[in-house]
């Protein structure tokens, strides 16, 4: 009688626990397929030595018209199956922004990124740059003619990890100046309100603690952990900035924001995704506490 018992509370636990594993280790759900039926594509203007569209307005890359919603017709961005994976090819070679059509709230994003060979007007002669885009809200073409308003996580050779808020997008971030003059992330520093078009010398940039990041041609790991208004830009399992309060620019002022749709960048240079997944989480990652 007692081991019944015993069995009977054993299973009741496991009963009332189950509910509340499941929320807290909610199972990830990749992005990427064949068709990238999660998506939809926003590709700018292209910039006036992109060949091959001989119809279309061109301009310097960002003044001008852009190709517009799911009109990617030198397929910026595509699919290829390698080793039986899918593998997400961004080419660059026009701006772009490829956008989630789901809108994310308290969210783990993981996924790994490495650079390709090509680069493309008008960054033909800069680093390789790259972004992905958080927190979007409002119509494409914000910014620049091509992304939304959002906050960013910088992806650029030797940067991996910055912030940018692009369109009115801005972040508290804890910062100190650092000797080349900007804001870069420091636990122990200021809160710093930061984002582009905020008045004050390099306010539009935050930048990462340390570099993480893995040599060119190898493949960076990539997290990006968004809750109850915080976010965590992770570069191969390192912590490089915490952001504090994510705001966007109404026509009353500021607010705070804390979902919207994700974006990734094509941003003049070639560069390659994989495993992109993300689940949903009721508090913070473990490792994060």
């Amino acid at each position: 009688m007692r081991n019944l018992k015993c069995v009977i509370l054993f299973v009741a636990i496991e009963f009332l626990m189950t509910p509340i594993l499941n929320a807290q280790e909610a199972e990830w759900t990749p992005l990427l397929d064949d068709e990238l039926s999660r998506w939809d594509v926003f590709i700018g203007v292209p910039h006036h030595t992109v060949k091959g569209l001989d119809e279309a307005p061109k301009g310097d890359g960002m003044e001008g018209t852009p190709l517009g919603l799911n009109k990617d017709p030198l397929q910026v961005f595509s699919i290829h199956q390698v080793d039986g994976e899918e593998v997400l090819h961004v080419s660059g070679e026009i701006y772009g922004g490829l956008t989630s059509k789901e809108i994310y709230e308290n969210y783990h994003l993981k996924l790994e990124f490495k650079w390709g060979e090509k680069k493309w007007e008008p960054r033909l002669n800069d680093k390789r740059d790259n972004g992905l885009l958080y927190h979007c809200n409002g119509e494409h073409g914000a910014f620049w003619n091509v992304w939304m308003e959002s906050q960013e996580f910088q992806i650029q050779e030797g940067d991996m990890g910055d912030y940018f808020g692009l369109a009115g997008g801005v972040n508290t971030i804890r910062t100190r100046m650092n000797e080349t003059g900007f804001y870069e992330y420091d636990p122990s520093g200021s809160p710093t309100r930061l984002g582009i078009g905020l008045e004050g010398k390099n306010m539009y940039r935050g930048v990462r603690r340390g570099n993480s990041e893995k040599p060119y041609g190898q493949w960076n790991t990539l997290e990006l952990v968004c809750f109850n208004g915080q976010s965590f830009h992770i570069v191969n399992g390192t912590v490089v900035m915490i952001l504090d309060k994510a705001e966007r620019r109404t026509e009353v002022g500021y607010e705070i924001v804390t979902r919207g749709k994700i974006q990734l960048q094509s941003e003049a240079a070639e560069a390659y995704y994989r495993n992109i997944e993300i689940r949903k989480i009721t508090e913070l990652p473990k490792f994060l506490k």
